[in-house]
């Protein structure tokens, strides 16, 4: 079974769950590309990554600098979900992995693709709208304005950009999917 990224829900609101997501570690990329192809594109790097296209890091002396030599590759456990949000301009995507609950960016191995970039996420607080259905730009939309909506609604204040969460695998019929938009907000 595929691990999921851990939260704990503070409250309920109509339309949400306000939740505190602990900091966690993410392999991402960013994808110049529609909404919906951005996943698509940004897909077989990131799994390659976590599949070994990766060097694992093993330092080679105890005294300071500590210098690492890249040896082997290292499989890394899929999580959930796979999250997207908008880059930083327009037409731009960051497609995220999830890493095990276990993993920090100085236990990671290095990726051998050098547009996958390991990151650290820091805690925060989020309310999230889960939903079921088809992966469109107009679903998760949608989703993300109602979300925003009730958010500024309940007298909560967003604090960065919408990320949209795919739980599921293409394969799966779409009226089962799990998905989510997230939305931090002000503590």
């Amino acid at each position: 079974m595929t691990e999921q990224q851990p939260y704990r829900v503070v409250s309920r609101h109509p339309g949400f769950e306000l939740r505190r997501y602990p900091a966690h570690v993410v392999a991402e990329m960013q994808i110049q590309a529609s909404f919906t192809r951005a996943p698509i594109e940004a897909f077989r790097p990131l799994a390659a990554y976590i599949g070994g296209a990766n060097r694992v890091r093993h330092p080679t002396g105890t005294n300071a600098p500590v210098m690492q030599e890249a040896t082997g590759t290292v499989k890394i456990a899929m999580t959930a979900p796979v999250v997207q949000e908008e880059g930083e301009q327009p037409g731009a995507y960051l497609v995220q992995f999830v890493m095990p609950a276990s993993a920090t960016a100085a236990t990671l191995p290095e990726p051998v693709d050098p547009r996958v970039r390991i990151r650290e996420i820091p805690a925060q607080l989020a309310a999230a709208m889960r939903f079921s259905g088809r992966w469109t730009e107009t679903a998760f939309g949608e989703r993300a304005t109602m979300l925003g909506r009730s958010v500024t609604a309940s007298g909560l204040q967003p604090t960065g950009a919408i990320r949209y969460a795919r739980f599921d695998p293409p394969w799966k019929p779409w009226f089962l999917r799990r998905n989510e938009v997230v939305l931090p907000v002000v503590e």
